[in-house]
This record gives structure tokens, C-alpha cells and sequence, in this order.
């Protein structure tokens, strides 16, 4: 599959990425590259390989969901860059 550089530009316009002439032909080429290598391991027969959600056959370790103790009140709010009485107090974000 080819790409032509029409979408470089583009995707480049809706990314509001400012290239260059030079900088286009380079993404062309490279992305062009990475096309054919796509097409190219979309033509090799899987239809006997299992599909997987990932690579490796890893799974989470977690440890054991045990309740403990809080923090006390004065230690969390000491490390508060402000704090207003029992709280913290944070910039208001709404208008």
C-alpha cells in the first residue's frame, strides 16, 4: 500500500504539526515503508495460529486486599501544598 503525501500533509494540519517540504517526503517514505511491511504480514497464512491478547503469557500479581489503618489526618494534610482546616485546598477550576 502507498501513501501519498496529500495525507502526510493532512494528518500533519488536524495533528496542527507544522512540516516542511523535507520533513513530508520523510514521513511519506517512512510511513509508505511501514505500510508494505504491514501488507507484507498480512499475506502470511495464520489461520492456524491461536489468537492472543498479548505477546507474553504474563498475568498480574496482587497482593492480598487487606484493610489497614489511614494515614492520620494532621500527616496527609502536612504534605498538602494547602490546606484549609481538615482539607485540602485546590484551585478553583470552574468559572
Amino acid at each position: 500500500m502507498e501513501i501519498k503525501r496529500e495525507v502526510i500533509e493532512h494528518v500533519a494540519d488536524l495533528a496542527r504539526l507544522e512540516l516542511d517540504r523535507a520533513e513530508v517526503d520523510v514521513f511519506t517514505r517512512q510511513i509508505g515503508d511501514i505500510l508494505k511491511y504491514v501488507d507484507k504480514l498480512n499475506s502470511l497464512d495464520t489461520s492456524r495460529v491461536e489468537p492472543t491478547s498479548h505477546a507474553l503469557h504474563s498475568r498480574n500479581v496482587f497482593r492480598d486486599d487487606v484493610p489497614e489503618a489511614s494515614l492520620p489526618r494532621d500527616e496527609v494534610l502536612a504534605n498538602a501544598p494547602e490546606s484549609t482546616g481538615e482539607f485540602y485546598r485546590v484551585p478553583k477550576i470552574i468559572a
